[in-house]
């Protein structure tokens, strides 16, 4: 059982919405998973904050959905600063079960979307972390700030600029 299955619904019958451009670079990413047995997914995102760790989620959470066999994903930045507490209540209030298993500057959190499916960790890190793959990965840019600031990625054998807006505008307009 999917905790944010009726999320899930809800997004399915919006992909007709989807611009053919994000179409594009979304078969992009489809392409690199189908080539690879194993496909190791680096989300990034400046900070790591926001962005890249709903991106991991999304994804590890849609791969499983769909029973797309091993695919991995994963989160980081170009520098570390902690996994926003807006952004952690957004995909709660969504119906992802979240702990938080640290309490200092940059909290540890454990985050389930299924009972059947191991939990992500998830905490504000480097994308070159040891945690992460360190080679044979898509590093994907969430950001325009990382995908500018950031044109090689080393041990990425593939590299895909998928931004998304930030977040945070909708918290500045509260």
């Amino acid at each position: 059982m999917f905790f944010v299955e009726d999320t899930i619904k809800q997004i399915l019958q919006q992909f007709e919405k989807i611009p053919v451009e994000r179409r594009q670079i979304l078969t992009k990413l489809s392409t690199f998973i189908n080539q690879h047995a194993q496909a190791n997914l680096i989300f990034i995102c400046t900070h790591n904050s926001r962005r890249s760790h709903m991106a991991q989620i999304w994804a590890e959470t849609a791969a499983s959905y769909f029973n797309i066999p091993n695919v991995y994903s994963y989160s980081g930045g170009t520098e570390a600063t902690a996994f926003n507490p807006r952004a952690v209540h957004a995909l709660r209030s969504i119906g992802f079960k979240i702990d938080q298993t640290s309490v200092d500057s940059n909290p540890h959190y454990v985050i389930r979307y299924s009972d059947d499916q191991p939990a992500l960790e998830a905490f504000s890190k480097k994308y070159d972390d040891a945690r992460n793959p360190q080679r044979d990965f898509a590093a994907i840019m969430t950001c325009t700030h990382a995908d500018e600031n950031c044109p090689v990625v080393v041990g990425a054998s593939a590299r895909i600029s998928l931004p998304y807006d930030d977040p945070k505008i909708s918290t500045e307009l509260i």
